[in-house]
């Protein structure tokens, strides 16, 4: 299939301005007449729900939490990116365009990004305006902080929780429309599979999780906001709840799934302490701002109290080998070198399956530098959290870190318009692939979450929509009670295998398999390894599963095994993704492709291009298609930050 990315040309700086003339309109007395399904409610789809809602359309939003204000946005602690070059250092729309396509190692859409860029400063006015408590300086004006990949502050914040701040922005624009009734909540409903008709997306089959009730919900278009798939490696800084149902059924309903194997490990996590975990804690990347990462230089030392430790014997790794960035380096280089210090020995804190996984970040040159109460104005909540969790006060002692999974680039392949292969099927956020390339730099997925939600798809969806026809009745197509039954199906199925196991051990034995082969480094012969372990460990799954309960009922095993059913073919498609692209780049580091300092080896004549995988068939081998890369502006480098 040719890709048509429906990119804009012309200057870069003018290609939003031109869409945006050029889309249809929808007259403002028909906009209710058109129902929208949007399916999250994080900072994507709460403020796409609020944005269209707010302009007429009839939108049913849904989310499997209690309450949109529960949406995984709400655990974004750092901050969020703008161009505004308050502090006068520098930035410009261009240069934070530049750092996001250098920063993603150039395997991403130049249109899409520079839009984001452009967009930035109105998001910012925009939380402002709905009340969000950003920082500020003494002097009233907004505050910003850097983050890695970055030489300028850009990011604003509120504390250590600017995600919930953001989060309850949004949640409070779409209380406004709920109230209004232009907006339907669904809370405690979970998308199961997508409607398509004729070709078309034309709705969705929800479960509703507390009465086990299978309904479909049709519209004249859906969007999906519905987050990462980072829980496919188990331990990951996710909630429990997210996985990536809503996304692979409508990957097996058409829509393409592009370059999985560019999943983002993050630098500073609280590490593993025990086989018993079932999730892993993130700290912000805003610590390393003030934080020093280092490591015994001696070996001896690694069981001594670290103020004990002379700054003689402490390597600062990440500022000997960046000295330009230091300790903001971006994500992937920061994560691959803390765990090239631990392989060498060095890492520090209790052993974990005869392993010391954790290097040290320390604020004793901080505390002395600025004070411990301005140390606690940037950091105190996550330094508490930080305490409540491990026992051990940061103030005091230097903290612990080691990197874990917390963020996906790939996702569902989109346009520039964000539709994805189905037509009328729209996706947002972290569902889709669009900006990030293969490294999402820190403080840009609230950035793109709410550029996607309150500017791009409530231009784009008003430009499908002007096109069609609406209200047409669909409840009774057979294509609609043929999807119903299906997920019908599959349920009986789950509740039928009757075996021993519980989803969450599966769950586990996946996780550890893709960290330890499609995890921080990958060989071809550790994916093929998995790739031959995943349809083992699958076909277990539904011959020794064990599922307690009805699906007439509040059940949440049988969530879990629908979701674990759904990682699994995931996984293989990750790991296949990963195999195919034989080179290094970003979060994709392949041992095999690294330059002699042990960096990111990319092969930009072989693999500039957006995987896009097809679905062919539940026993058939996925099918690749390729969006070839171009690049007018930023043009592709060897990525430095020495």
């Amino acid at each position: 299939m040719q890709l048509d990315a429906r990119a804009p040309t012309g200057p870069i700086e003018q290609r939003w301005s031109e869409a945006r003339f050029k889309s249809k309109l929808v007259n403002p007395a028909n906009r209710r007449k058109y129902k929208v399904i949007v399916v999250g409610s994080g900072l994507a789809g709460g403020a796409a729900a609020a944005t269209l809602g707010e302009l007429g359309y009839n939108v049913s939003c849904f989310c499997y939490q209690d309450s949109p204000r529960r949406a995984h946005s709400i655990a974004a602690q750092g901050g969020i990116n703008a161009a505004k070059n308050y502090q006068n250092d520098g930035d410009s729309v261009y240069r934070l365009f530049y750092d996001t396509v250098k920063g993603g190692d150039f395997r991403s859409r130049e249109s899409n990004v520079y839009r984001l860029a452009e967009l930035s400063v109105n998001i910012i006015d925009q939380c402002v305006a709905q009340g969000v408590p950003f920082a500020r300086e003494y002097s009233g004006l907004l505050g910003n902080r850097s983050f890695g990949g970055a030489q300028v502050a850009r990011t604003f914040y509120a504390r250590g929780q600017t995600g919930q701040q953001l989060l309850l922005g949004a949640y409070q624009s779409l209380s406004k429309q709920i109230e209004a009734r232009t907006v339907k909540m669904h809370p405690r409903t979970e998308m199961l599979d997508l409607i398509v008709i004729d070709g078309v997306a034309r709705g969705i089959v929800t479960r509703d999780l507390v009465t086990g009730k299978i309904v479909a919900h049709t519209a004249d278009v859906v969007v999906l906001c519905s987050g990462g798939y980072g829980n496919l490696f188990y331990l990951s800084t996710n909630a429990k709840g997210c996985n990536t149902t809503a996304t692979w059924r409508s990957h097996r309903r058409g829509a393409f799934f592009a370059n999985p194997c560019f999943t983002q490990i993050h630098p500073t996590c609280i590490p593993q302490s025990g086989d018993y975990q079932s999730k892993l804690t993130l700290m912000s990347e805003s610590l390393r701002n003030d934080g020093r990462v280092w490591v015994p230089k001696n070996v001896a030392d690694l069981d001594k109290d670290p103020k004990s430790i002379p700054e003689s014997d402490r390597d600062y790794y990440l500022e000997r080998l960046y000295p330009s960035f230091g300790n903001l380096v971006p994500r992937d280089i920061a994560s691959r070198r803390a765990k090239d210090m631990c392989d060498q020995g060095k890492g520090v804190g209790p052993e974990v399956a005869g392993v010391r996984r954790g290097v040290y970040l320390d604020f004793g040159d901080a505390v002395k530098r600025l004070g411990r109460d301005t140390v606690a104005e940037r950091y105190d909540n996550l330094f508490q959290m930080y305490e409540r969790i491990t026992g051990e006060n940061p103030y005091e002692v230097p903290m612990r870190m080691y990197p874990a999974i917390h963020y996906t680039m790939g996702g569902l392949w989109v346009d520039y318009n964000l539709m994805s292969t189905i037509t009328g099927l729209f996706v947002g956020g972290e569902a889709n692939f669009s900006d990030h390339g293969a490294n999402r730099l820190g403080a840009s997925a609230l950035m793109q979450g709410l550029a996607d939600g309150y500017f791009v798809l409530p231009v784009t969806v008003a430009n499908y929509l002007a096109g069609l026809k609406p209200g047409e009745a669909l409840d009774s197509h057979p294509e609609v009670k043929r999807t119903v039954a299906e997920v019908e199906e599959r349920i009986k199925m789950l509740l039928s295998i009757g075996g021993k196991r519980t989803p969450d051990s599966f769950h586990r034995e996946l996780g550890a398999l893709m960290w330890d082969y499609c995890g921080m480094a990958r060989t071809a012969d550790g994916l093929k390894f998995a790739l031959g372990k995943i349809p083992e460990l699958r076909d277990e799954f539904y011959k020794d599963l064990s599922i307690v309960g009805s699906g007439e009922e509040l059940n949440q095993m049988l969530e879990k095994a629908g979701r674990v059913a759904d990682f699994f073919e995931l996984a293989e498609l990750t790991c296949r993704d990963a195999l195919d692209r034989e080179e290094s780049a970003g979060g994709h580091f392949r041992e095999e492709h690294q330059t002699e300092e042990g960096e990111a080896k990319r092969n930009d004549e072989a693999f500039s291009y957006v995987a896009a995988w097809e679905f062919t068939g539940a026993t058939n081998a996925p099918k690749l298609n390729k969006e070839p890369l171009d690049f007018e502006y930023v043009h592709p480098s060897q990525r430095s930050y020495k």
